[in-house]
């Protein structure tokens, strides 16, 4: 698929996080700033990431929603300056079309949504219009589940195919399993080990694990020492056959994908 200017195909690649947030479970307030937003995506750039993820919300377990106009004035400047100063695809992670929709004015290559259009209806159309591909992640209110890989295959049908009525291209899209969203513990490992699984959907798979609790609770360790536990996640996902992942530490994550690639045959 093509995002901004590059094309990606064939091997895993590596989404850099970037939060311009106050609260976010791992970063929060970090790169709040213009000056130390910027200041973070060249450090990623130089680490080796390919797309730049840029989040005005957190979205941490009991998270605090915010007005789409707070959203919007949190993440415009910096997604405006980046695309002014940087040639590097910017993703716009939000689930409100109005954000969505100021993002691409400023120069978003990419949506990011963790509802998989089903929370605002309008996302989808914010994505034809603008021509952008998007990433859907799954998502429910509760983490019950009767057969639990077949049914989040199912619900991403459904996000996949609002898409499609909305006139989206299916190469235009990319899918995420969620992980940490609407999953228990034991759900989340499931959905890493059978990962595999999800490639049924013909769509690229991003695997989003950076830091989270999945791996807080295997390891016992707080969000700032998650970095090797992510790392395995990133090998999974090359394993798998996923096409992006999404993690705070990229040079860490890049090398270890680099070298699992290599092993395979794939870099």
């Amino acid at each position: 698929m093509k995002i901004g200017n590059r094309e990606f195909k064939g091997r895993t690649y590596i989404m850099g996080i970037l939060n311009v947030t106050p609260d976010s479970f791992s970063d929060g307030g970090r790169y709040n700033s213009i000056d130390r937003a910027l200041k973070r995506v060249e450090e990623m750039i130089d680490e080796g990431a390919d797309i730049i993820d840029i989040g005005g919300e957190s979205t941490r377990p009991g998270y605090t929603q915010i007005s789409a106009a707070e959203e919007t004035e949190r993440v415009v400047p910096v997604i405006e300056r980046i695309s002014a100063e940087f040639d590097i695809p910017i993703s716009a992670d939000t689930y409100k079309s109005a954000v969505a929709e100021e993002a691409a004015k400023a120069g978003a290559n990419m949506l990011n949504d963790i509802w998989g259009f089903k929370q605002d209806s309008k996302m989808a159309d914010i994505a034809v219009k603008y021509g952008l591909p998007v990433c859907l992640m799954h998502n429910r209110r509760e983490p019950v589940y009767t057969d639990l890989i077949k049914e989040v295959i199912e619900d991403m049908e459904q996000s996949i195919g609002i898409g499609l009525k909305a006139g989206m291209k299916k190469e235009n899209i990319v899918i995420d399993p969620g992980i940490g969203f609407g999953k228990t513990y034991e759900q989340n490992l499931e959905i890493i080990n059978r990962l595999e699984e999800f490639n049924t959907l013909g769509c690229p798979l991003l695997l989003g694990t950076s830091r989270k609790s999945v791996i807080g609770l295997t390891l016992d360790l707080p969000p700032e020492e998650r970095t090797e536990g992510t790392i395995a996640t990133s090998v999974m996902a090359v394993l798998k056959g996923a096409g992006f992942v999404r993690v705070h530490d990229v040079r860490a994550n890049k090398r270890a994908v680099l070298m699992t690639e290599k092993i395979i045959g794939i870099y």
